[in-house]
């Protein structure tokens, strides 16, 4: 802050400045002035460099941790500074004291748990106070209605701060998603599913449960939370294996140097933010207010599969905040299978409008859908491609807009350096454009008109064209000249031409 700055350097200036006369002159005020920014650029440059020796991170002799010198952040003109900070030790080790009688997981004062503290306080404090902002307001009121109504301790819920940072669509490299990072094989066994729409690793609400199911088991094996916590991150093998390798130990400090070195900090962090957040005001950490609040949410049962996009159109809602509600549909929508209704989260406002209007919302929803495009009739068919012949005129950019692509996948497909063009030139052209059956066979083919047509002659004028003529009577060039024995393209004014219509 700045004010601390300034004081900081009033302070030590007054130590090397000798302050002017009680009436001093202008002249005089000007140099006080002066040597002050002087001495607090000095101040400035040498706090900065100091920042990197007020914190260092060293193992501890048994090299199972690291232990922190404690520090603290001070913003100065919008820099980060490092400044001393003092835990008091006996302190520290009555508030664990404290926490531990009041708790079903055991919490001990130790050298690995304290040094985790002290790094949470001096280097992690603002991301607590997000952290924390953000599991008060929503995370924690679901975390702890599942926990009470599954038998679990309530403290409990700090785990998913360690295991997802509360990011419901968290993903680790080894495949683990969701709120409590369930491996594929670990969700489908308690039951979660697992679609192309719908991952319920991601619902806060299913694999909550889950984790429930899941610790009571694995607390059904050991009995002591500690090894709980160190097999929900490492699995139960791993303990098990650690326990015999101690000689039997099956208090998890003395197991501590057996277990994988991630399990070795995954219980001390555990127990480190669930101290932090209960001395959060001793320690100075303000949860920051977030957007959302769990209370002030309702849920709603589709009857209609429905799109994100299209409830940001009906209630103008953002995107993003449908996916923060609904982290578990995978493509932003909510799919409708009869014999299963999803569960839409919104805000409480909004989902009651939505109750009140169901009928007249899912109208609209059906509406949006028919839109989409259909399969098209059985007289309809999508060549794989269509060759076009170069007309008088024509240019690549003309061509592209009567197909619906691009000059540039033009080109690609009929490996064109550049756009120049001949007349007669055959191109090869993809679309999705629909094409009656009878456009797609060869000219060579195509036969006279059926019984009953008749003949028409034109004659050619200055100026006239095979192409302007096949436009006037909607036939086309190929046709002209197969009718009249033309070769080339070139015609004479005078000339007569033949041309069949039905």
């Amino acid at each position: 802050m700045k004010w601390i700055k300034r004081f900081i350097v009033i302070v030590i200036s007054g130590l090397f400045v000798k302050a002017p006369a009680q009436n001093p002159n202008p002249a005089d005020t000007l140099t006080y002035i002066r040597s002050l920014d002087a001495l607090h650029t000095i101040l400035t440059d040498s706090l900065t460099r100091a920042d990197s020796l007020w914190y260092r991170g060293f193992y501890n002799p048994d090299g199972s941790h690291y232990v922190w010198e404690p520090v603290d952040t001070l913003a100065v003109d919008g820099d980060s500074l490092q400044i001393p900070v003092t835990i008091n030790d006996d302190t520290l080790r009555k508030q664990i004291e404290r926490l531990n009688a009041t708790s079903p997981i055991e919490i001990v004062y130790h050298p690995g748990l304290v040094s985790v503290i002290k790094f949470y306080l001096t280097k992690r404090k603002k991301y607590l106070e997000k952290i924390f902002g953000q599991a008060e307001h929503y995370y924690f009121p679901l975390f702890e209605s599942y926990l009470d109504k599954n038998n679990l301790p309530f403290e409990i819920k700090f785990l998913p701060i360690i295991e997802s940072a509360l990011n419901p669509r968290a993903q680790s490299r080894m495949g683990a998603r969701g709120l409590w990072q369930f491996m594929y094989f670990t969700g489908k066994r308690y039951g979660l599913e697992i679609t192309s729409y719908l991952d319920e690793r991601m619902s806060p609400e299913r694999s909550t449960q889950a984790a429930c199911d899941h610790l009571n088991e694995l607390y059904g094996l050991f009995k002591d939370w500690n090894l709980v916590l160190a097999a929900y991150n490492s699995g139960p093998g791993n303990v098990s294996k650690a326990i015999r390798r101690s000689g039997g130990y099956r208090n998890y400090w003395n197991l501590r140097p057996f277990l994988p070195r991630e399990t070795a900090g995954y219980v001390p962090q555990f127990q480190a933010v669930w101290f932090l957040y209960a001395y959060k005001d001793y320690y100075g950490i303000k949860s920051r207010k977030i957007q959302y609040d769990y209370i002030l949410t309702d849920t709603i049962r589709v009857r209609q599969s429905v799109s994100f996009d299209q409830l940001h159109r009906l209630f103008g809602i953002p995107v993003a905040e449908l996916e923060f509600l609904n982290p578990a549909y995978r493509l932003n929508i909510v799919p409708y299978v009869p014999e299963k209704s999803y569960i839409l989260r919104l805000p409480y406002a909004i989902a009651q409008r939505f109750k009140a209007y169901e009928p007249q919302i899912y109208a609209a929803v059906q509406a949006d859908w028919d839109k989409k495009e259909k399969p098209l009739p059985k007289f309809y068919k999508l060549p794989t491609y269509i060759v076009y012949r170069v007309r008088p005129g024509d240019y690549l950019g003309r061509i592209a807009r009567k197909y619906h692509t691009s000059v540039r996948k033009i080109m690609r497909w009929n490996h064109l350096r550049s756009t120049r063009l001949r007349i007669g030139q055959k191109l090869r052209i993809y679309t999705r454009q629909p094409v009656y059956a009878s456009q797609t066979k060869s000219p060579k083919k195509q036969l006279k008109p059926a019984h009953g047509g008749t003949i028409i002659y034109h004659t050619v004028r200055e100026g006239d064209s095979l192409w302007q003529i096949s436009r006037k009577y909607r036939v086309s060039v190929q046709d002209l000249q197969r009718w009249n024995g033309i070769k080339g393209t070139k015609l004479k004014p005078g000339t007569r031409l033949k041309i069949y219509k039905s």
